[in-house]
């Protein structure tokens, strides 16, 4: 894997009330991610970008929802997104504030 493509997996995390509480519990941390990526790239991007070691990577297929606009029929795009598990005692600081 070259590094601009690990740079490449990664799109985003998921901030939610269902990943923060993951998050809490588990110590694990949600990303979105392109929909060709598999899991080894995922491990490989995360511990790349964050200096941590992970533990266990499990990626979810999510089907996009059909929506309505005004009489008009459309489809939001299917997407991808991994929940990566890092080891004991180790955090990924995704709001960038500082610690005390």
């Amino acid at each position: 894997m070259s590094k601009n493509r690990l740079y490449k997996i990664l799109l985003s995390p998921r901030v939610t009330e269902k990943t923060t509480r993951v998050g809490e519990q588990s110590n694990q941390y949600v990303f979105h991610v392109i929909r060709d990526a598999d899991k080894s790239e995922v491990k490989g991007a995360v511990e790349m970008l964050f200096d941590v070691n992970v533990e266990s990577v499990r990626i979810v297929n999510v089907k996009g929802k059909n929506k309505s606009f005004r009489q008009r029929v459309g489809r939001r795009s299917n997407w991808k997104k991994a929940y990566v598990r890092v080891q004991e005692g180790q955090v990924i600081d995704l709001l960038g504030s500082e610690s005390a």
